[in-house]
């Protein structure tokens, strides 16, 4: 079931509600420069399992409007209160990959984890910036050549060997972004971060990390754990920074066991 939900005045994201009748309810939060649908192969199995998935896409991103400002943490964090509202969702477990677990970060530290039970993050971009120099040349690929940097996006992305038309596939959901939401988004990555908001989550806590991760560095993870007060670090032995794909099978199988 797909249907948007009004974050702001102007100001449309896309929801996917795959099994709403499910007993147990997942909310998913991609990654920079994605969408909900790099969770296809989560949505696949845990909702023949009993759960309910949701998958949003950030403004700027996939189906949702593609305002061109409101691309900080807050807003982002403040878009997905809506969500949650309009929703409903209460006892809820919040799964964040990338930038997506910066911004649940931001969640549970703005809004007090409203009605969230679990947190989940997958290669979060925690707890420091993105370095200058690299945002900068992400940003500045998007400004000048967006489909030259989403491809070397894909190739530092992952551990695992990758088929082209997976590869395609992933650089397709790329461009599915406004490139001012993209270049917007890295510039937030850079300027801003996560680190005192971090000591603000009670909630149970599963951080799930590659260990060959080329974009957020497994120490980000380790320091993630020591601040995150009730939290585990599950490292991914074969994974970079798509654990969530690179391991899926475990990956779903250790969601699940968190969950209950």
């Amino acid at each position: 079931m797909g249907y948007f939900v009004t974050v702001e005045p102007g100001v449309k994201i896309y929801v996917e509600d795959v099994n709403p009748e499910g007993s147990k309810t997942i909310l998913f939060i991609h990654g920079w420069p994605l969408n909900h649908k790099q969770f296809e192969y989560h949505f696949n199995i845990l909702p023949a399992m009993g759960y309910r998935c949701i998958g949003i896409d950030w403004r700027g991103y996939g189906n949702s409007d593609k305002p061109f400002s409101g691309y900080n943490f807050d807003r982002l964090a403040d878009d997905i209160r809506a969500v949650v509202g309009a929703l409903q969702l209460k006892n809820f477990t919040l799964a964040g990959h990338s930038t997506g677990g910066a911004i649940s970060i931001r969640y549970m530290a703005r809004h007090q984890g409203y009605g969230v039970s679990k947190l989940v993050l997958i290669d979060a971009a925690s707890p420091t910036s993105v370095p200058e120099e690299l945002a900068n040349m992400f940003i500045t690929g998007t400004l000048n050549d967006r489909p030259k940097m989403l491809q070397g996006v894909t190739d530092l992305f992952f551990f695992q060997y990758i088929t082209e038309p997976f590869s395609d596939w992933f650089f397709q959901m790329g461009l599915q972004a406004a490139s001012w939401s993209t270049a917007a988004v890295m510039t937030t990555l850079r300027d801003e971060n996560v680190y005192n908001d971090l000591s603000k989550i009670f909630v149970p806590t599963l951080i799930i990390h590659g260990i060959h991760d080329k974009i957020v560095p497994f120490i980000n993870a380790q320091e993630t754990n020591k601040l995150i007060k009730n939290s585990q670090l599950v490292p991914f032995q074969y994974s970079g920074h798509g654990a969530f794909w690179e391991e899926r099978d475990k990956f779903n199988q250790l969601l699940m066991q968190f969950i209950g």
